[in-house]
């Protein structure tokens, strides 16, 4: 063999070698191809959703959403979460595709959480929440509604919705006037809060409440048993203003021209001496021929103002206030006094001093300028 020909030999042979790495790194050296690309697990590119009507007894299904990596496999979680679709907690043993709402699930969203396979690793990603579970049935009455208040004209009755089962999640409400046995009812007209005012036409009248309670599977309607007989306004004040009837006057009954009278008055100690740290005044307020009247206001300042602090009082059922008042410096206004003047001013509450039904008058106690 010439040296010619072993050169062409060796290059050839060169040659193959090259061309055959060439053909191998083709298979294993290029992205994508074959298992010497780098390792990737499946990578979640739209999330998962939940489909279905979120009422117990009914099913809810997922759906995986869109993968890269070609997943070989997936694998369920279901979550309950508070309505917000926070705060939640793996279900046990709801691992399929499929789930179906109970009892425990009604005022709560559920979320699914889906892992993807493949041969190189596992991704999970979570749904977006459920809208809230709602009941499968309607909401059922366990606890009539009652009414609360004074039932009297110008009061407010407040009613109470009571219990229900069934996870209401709306409540509506109905006044009805009655007979004065609680029977032949008429709805009142705008009536609809959970509150009502009694008003004139209510006098001698029984009212009563119906609650209806709302879920997604219905609604039912509960009712009150009656108020007692309502009872209407005072009676009128007759012509000379003094109210109806006998026994002590409610103040805000009487008007012109009724005055109240200053009628009794009592000081204690008996006498006032300079040694008296306080005295105590009990005023009595009369009017409409001697009968008590409560609720008047009474202001008693001796005379002159710096011997006792004046202060002011209201009159009790009997007609009676009592005044405890603190010496001011001031007694004995002279060195022979004998009396103690005290004015007294008794009047309406809201009304003025020197007019409508008040009165005014001075009153005196025995002192004396020793002790």
């Amino acid at each position: 063999m010439t040296p010619t020909t072993s050169r062409r030999r060796r290059l050839a042979a060169a040659l193959g070698l090259a061309a055959g790495a060439l053909a191998l790194g083709a298979v294993f050296g290029q992205p994508g191809n074959g298992r010497a690309a780098a390792d990737a697990a499946p990578a979640n590119t739209a999330t998962p959703t939940v489909t279905g009507t979120p009422q117990e007894g009914q099913t809810l299904r997922a759906t995986p959403g869109t993968w890269s990596g070609s997943p070989t496999s997936y694998a369920y979680a279901w979550s309950r979460c508070d309505k917000n679709g926070d705060t939640c907690k793996a279900v046990s043993g709801a691992t399929d595709d499929a789930y179906q709402l109970g009892g425990g699930d009604v005022d709560h969203t559920l979320r699914v959480t889906v892992t993807a396979k493949n041969s190189d690793g596992s991704t999970s990603a979570t749904s977006a929440p459920s809208a809230v579970v709602s009941s499968a049935a309607a909401p059922t009455n366990t606890g009539a509604p009652t009414i609360s208040g004074t039932v009297a004209i110008g009061q407010k009755l407040t009613a109470s919705k009571d219990s229900w089962s069934n996870n209401p999640n709306s409540f509506a409400y109905a006044w009805s006037r009655c007979d004065e046995n609680g029977n032949i009812c008429s709805t009142i007209g705008g009536a609809t809060d959970d509150n009502y005012t009694l008003k004139q036409v209510d006098a001698g009248t029984t009212l009563r409440v119906s609650v209806t309670a709302s879920n997604a599977a219905g609604s039912t309607t509960a009712t009150s048993v009656p108020t007692a007989r309502i009872a209407g306004p005072p009676p009128p004040p007759v012509s000379n203003g003094c109210p109806g009837g006998s026994g002590t006057i409610q103040v805000k009954d009487l008007a012109e021209p009724a005055r109240m009278t200053v009628s009794g008055w009592t000081m204690a100690p008996g006498v006032v001496r300079p040694s008296v740290s306080s005295v105590q005044f009990r005023i009595r307020i009369t009017a409409c021929s001697g009968r008590a009247v409560q609720g008047a206001t009474v202001f008693a300042v001796p005379i002159p103002y710096n011997e006792f602090r004046g202060v002011q009082a209201t009159t009790d059922a009997s007609g009676f206030a009592t005044l405890t008042e603190p010496g001011a410096g001031g007694y004995p206004a002279s060195r022979r006094q004998q009396l103690l003047a005290v004015l007294v001013r008794a009047t309406k509450p809201g009304d003025s001093a020197l007019g409508g039904v008040s009165t005014r008058r001075v009153v005196t106690f025995p002192a004396s300028t020793r002790g």
